[in-house]
């Protein structure tokens, strides 16, 4: 199996969650690839993907992300990857931007869904008492017990700016499941 490894990034941190996971999937993974320097021609070629995209544009409706990722949504949407495993990371901040927390991860989900993608490596609210409000959350409806239960994030959520201690942990425990969901 080979797993493309692709971020967009404003200040590095979302390629530095990249070397984290390639740590945990060593050569399954190809090296992270900068979404602005390569096109998405080798998307269809993987066996599996992992994206990461930063949230810049705050509260914005669209193109949350402020990266090369902005300029490829609806090129994203219109590719065939019918069942093809994607999980996607998000970076944010749950203290400074606690109500758009990891935004821009859903709008990505979303396009990788239009394509057919099988989103992978959803992540529970446990550990997240930080954030007031983000719009990645999704409902998950074979796990509600109560009213609020049952919400998951489209994926893993890393906030560097305030919980910076945490990112190391939470990228091995992610990269287990998704291991877990591909089958490896």
């Amino acid at each position: 199996m080979t797993i493309g490894l692709y971020f967009g990034t404003q200040t590095g941190k979302t390629e530095t969650v990249c070397g984290y996971i390639k740590d945990e999937f060593g050569d399954l993974v190809a090296d992270p690839i900068d979404v602005s320097e390569k096109d998405l021609a080798d998307f269809p070629n993987f066996d599996a993907i992992i994206c990461g995209i930063p949230t810049w544009n705050t509260g914005a409706l669209e193109l949350r992300s402020g990266t090369a990722w902005d300029d490829i949504l609806e090129k994203i949407g219109g590719l065939d990857l019918k069942g093809k495993p994607v999980a996607i990371f998000g970076l944010g901040d749950s203290v400074g931007y606690g109500e758009d927390f990891v935004d821009a991860m859903e709008e990505l989900h979303r396009y990788f869904e239009k394509a057919g993608a099988k989103m992978i490596g959803y992540v529970g609210l446990d550990g997240y008492d930080q954030f007031t409000n983000s719009r990645c959350l999704i409902p998950h409806l074979n796990e509600i017990t109560a009213p609020g239960d049952g919400m998951k994030f489209c994926g893993l959520p890393v906030d560097e700016d305030s919980e910076g201690e945490l990112t190391e942990e939470r990228v091995k425990k992610w990269c287990a499941q998704i291991k877990s969901e591909m089958g490896l």
